[in-house]
């Protein structure tokens, strides 16, 4: 089966988190990505948190599976002219250095487009060009909070609370990879290539819009009827911390399940939406109040949502969050249980559908990492290891028209 992004070679110039997480879907999908690092040292997470000594980190593993490394010191004169050749016979580079470290290597925008006009250049940054901050580190928590989602995340009466999701990393490798797409598209039609940029600050953003609209709605009325807060609470003019409440108007929350004492996960999430109210009632036991004025519409329980909820736990309280959920989706209740990395990990039904994969991996052995969440009807891409540090320079050089006596020179003058 040929591969959707068979041809298509990239050069990948990132590190940690973000740019890996770009490339790695590019090389699930097809594409030859090329992992630059530097001799000797590589990518910074290939010796974090490690967990067998000696060997690359699952950080590393779990971002770079599929590509291939090459080991290049792009301060010598023979790795810039190895990165020449490259850069000639590659469609994207993806980089997530910091404001002006290509142009100090020698590979300026201008010069880039002068060795291969159809080159696409694609960066991660932390704020957008000509931001204020644009010269600010950034890295995964500082994003959530410069996007606004730890603003609007966790408990009124508590501080700011980052979310464990990547919405500043791996979600600003997913909108890169859109944009490579996008550029790649667009190439197709007009032979050209061009800068695509996506910063953390803007990815976050994104996910956050719910929270943007709320902000305006505030605004103009003073109060957000679907928040806790509503009615018995106070509003200032910022967009508060919501709890657990749902972002779509639709009234939600962590309710315990039986062994929640003990289990820290033994939790479901229950949507309380409009059209389900009748069902919810049916499932509770609580058919009067299908038709009773103070509970049939939104805007009525929403003073008493978390007596509804109290309830809901009352009935909750004998069953564990898988039993709840197998009662409840028979009466087609939004519901999901809290579901710890440790069932996740043991999900037979994610194995299945490829969303979580076992690797094999030559240092540390079978190890699980996700799988692409994207799903297509006529192609599943196989995941494979990572490479190991430099495991491919060789070959790559061959591929680039070197000679093996011109590789043994290269590799004599450290320059790969």
């Amino acid at each position: 089966m040929t591969k959707p992004l068979e041809g298509i070679k990239i050069i990948d110039f990132t590190h940690v988190q973000a740019g890996p997480a770009c490339t790695q879907l590019l090389a699930w999908f097809g594409a030859d990505v090329i992992k630059v690092e530097r001799p000797g040292a590589g990518d910074v997470t290939r010796s974090q948190l490690r967990h067998v000594e000696g060997a690359d980190a699952l950080y590393f593993t779990m971002l770079n599976s599929n590509k291939r490394s090459l080991t290049l010191d792009t301060k010598t004169q023979e790795g810039k002219d190895v990165l020449t050749k490259l850069i000639k016979e590659s469609d994207v580079m993806v980089e997530n250095f910091g404001p002006g470290a290509l142009d100090r290597m020698g590979f300026s925008w201008d010069n880039i487009q002068k060795i291969n006009p159809g080159m696409i250049l694609a960066s991660v940054k932390g704020f957008s060009d000509g931001h204020h901050y644009e010269d600010l580190k950034v890295y995964e928590n500082v994003a959530q909070c410069a996007g606004g989602a730890a603003s609007t995340t966790g408990f009124w009466d508590g501080p700011p609370t980052v979310s464990a999701a990547a919405l500043g990393d791996s979600n600003t490798g997913m909108h890169l990879a859109i944009g490579i797409l996008t550029a790649l598209h667009h190439k197709n039609k007009t032979g050209k290539g061009q800068k695509v940029a996506v910063s953390m600050q803007d990815s976050v953003l994104n996910l956050c819009r719910v929270k943007l609209r709320d902000q305006q709605r505030l605004d103009a009325i003073g109060y957000l009827e679907e928040y806790p807060q509503y009615p018995h609470g106070s509003f200032s003019d910022v967009v508060p911390r919501g709890g657990n409440a749902g972002g779509g108007g639709q009234p939600g929350w962590v309710l315990k399940c039986k062994g929640w004492e003990t289990d820290p996960n033994a939790y479901i999430y229950f949507t309380i939406q409009g059209h389900a109210w009748a069902p919810i009632c049916k499932a509770l036991g609580k058919e009067e109040w299908i038709e009773d004025a103070a509970y049939n519409t939104p805007r009525a329980r929403q003073d008493k949502i978390f007596d509804i909820f109290k309830t809901i736990e009352d009935w909750l309280a004998d069953k564990t969050k898988f039993e709840a959920v197998d009662i409840l989706r028979k009466f087609d209740i939004p519901c999901s249980p809290v579901l710890s990395m440790k069932e996740i990990a043991e999900d037979k039904s994610l194995r299945e559908s490829g969303t979580v994969v076992e690797v094999d991996h030559p240092q540390i052995g079978k190890y699980l990492t996700v799988g692409s969440p994207i799903k297509f009807s006529n192609y599943k891409p196989e995941i494979v290891a990572s490479p190991l540090l430099g495991q491919h320079t060789n070959e790559v050089l061959a591929g680039l028209g070197y000679s093996q006596e011109d590789i043994t020179k290269l590799h004599d003058l450290k320059a790969v």
